[in-house]
């Protein structure tokens, strides 16, 4: 028998309004005929009254089931293949999965898919898949499997890399490897709205790029014509590449791992050769945003997630308005300033209402010229609000 999840009374009203997420502190009971129930197990969510809800993976934690299904069905190979090719679809709409441009995106976007806990990213052949959870993790063949169906042979290596995203104190001893196909010459060139992009799957941060900012780069790109520009917190120099691409008239690009700066290089001659005008420096980016004077009229600031969840988002907001009261008070005058936060925990009114801080505090004009968030291929699912977690700005300056 499936173990079987009981609700306190009350306590299924945001199942019923298909939210994918039952709380611990939801659970009246839990019928199981073993001791302990194992993290990953596959469950059913009722009511007080024993009506039927939903099916997922039980986790231990604050969120104590992820759903993935509202119907009492099996979650077998076939409800595998029915899923990834959904997802596959998604990106066919959105132009994505042929597109000779635009090489590198997301398949598989957790809640956004109906598949919490699961992310699947595309490199070309190469689909990088990364379990945020443990049903997720011991469903990984299953997915692989399907993953390579739909595809029909043209993905021809499925990489596992979830040993930093699996829970840690599940004991999984996960180690990141090649679930298909065998190991090719990483990193490999990938291509985004024509740009060309190393990236390592096997070495580098989350899947190896951040496929997430790939519309508002283009965005950097249509604005970079003729500016002095600063990269913050550059990573493999994504927006480097676009400003340069725009007619930038110098880029410089920062952060604090000298990894990432060799990457971010390694981008800049990969498009445009040695003689680009460009400069990297391994330095920490709030130390370098006290003085930089009025050398730049278009910044980046694409910091990591400051707040992972919410006890720390009082400090993380004061980091935020740190940051963008440095930039805003120095940009040159008609300045653009680029500016984001990736932080699930911070919402887009809490993220804007800083940012104006911030701006009060520079005491500069400023205007709202784009609101940011992520692209389609990291769908929202529209009864999972928290999925929006990229927000950004951009501000012109007086």
């Amino acid at each position: 028998m499936t173990p079987q999840i009981h609700l306190r009374r009350g306590k299924e009203e945001s199942l019923l309004r298909r939210h994918p997420w039952v709380f611990s502190g939801a659970i009246e009971f839990v019928r199981y005929e073993g001791i302990d129930l194992p993290e990953g197990t596959l469950v059913d969510v009722y009511t007080k009254s024993g009506d039927f809800i939903a099916r997922g993976h039980y986790q231990i934690g604050s969120i104590a089931v992820r759903v993935l299904t509202f119907e009492q069905e099996p979650i077998d190979a076939s409800w595998w293949l029915r899923k990834i090719a959904t997802a596959y679809h998604v990106r066919q709409t959105l132009g994505l999965t042929d597109n000779p441009t635009t090489t590198c995106y997301r398949l598989v976007h957790g809640e956004g898919d109906s598949l919490p806990g699961l992310v699947v990213d595309i490199y070309g052949t190469t689909a990088v898949v990364q379990c945020h959870s443990v049903g997720m993790y011991r469903s990984r063949a299953e997915i692989a499997e399907a993953i390579h169906t739909v595809f029909g042979g043209r993905i021809t290596s499925i990489y596992d890399k979830s040993s930093q995203t699996v829970p840690f104190k599940a004991g999984l001893n996960a180690v990141d490897g090649y679930l298909l196909g065998k190991p090719g010459q990483t990193p490999q060139t990938v291509i985004e709205n024509g740009e060309k992009f190393l990236v390592n799957w096997e070495e580098g941060q989350k899947t190896g790029f951040f496929l997430d900012q790939r519309e508002n780069r283009e965005l950097v790109r249509r604005y970079a014509q003729g500016r002095t520009v600063l990269n913050t917190f550059c990573y493999t120099g994504g927006f480097s590449v676009y400003a340069l691409a725009g007619g930038a008239k110098e880029v410089c690009s920062i952060d604090s791992s000298e990894r990432a700066v060799s990457l971010a290089d390694a981008n800049v001659r990969l498009n445009f050769g040695e003689n680009a005008p460009h400069t990297s420096l391994a330095v920490d980016a709030v130390e370098y945003l006290k003085d930089i004077g009025d050398k730049y009229d278009l910044i980046i600031l694409d910091p990591p997630a400051f707040a992972k969840h919410h006890k720390v988002l009082g400090n993380a907001m004061q980091g935020y308005k740190r940051l963008n009261a440095r930039a805003l008070s120095q940009i040159k005058s008609g300045g653009i300033l680029f500016t984001f936060s990736c932080s699930q925990a911070v919402s887009k009114e809490l993220f804007r209402t800083t940012v104006f801080s911030a701006a009060a505090i520079a005491g500069r004009n400023v205007r709202i010229l784009h609101q940011l968030t992520q692209p389609a291929d990291h769908p929202i699912n529209i009864y999972h609000p928290e999925g929006e977690y990229l927000k950004g700005l951009v501000l012109y300056v007086e």
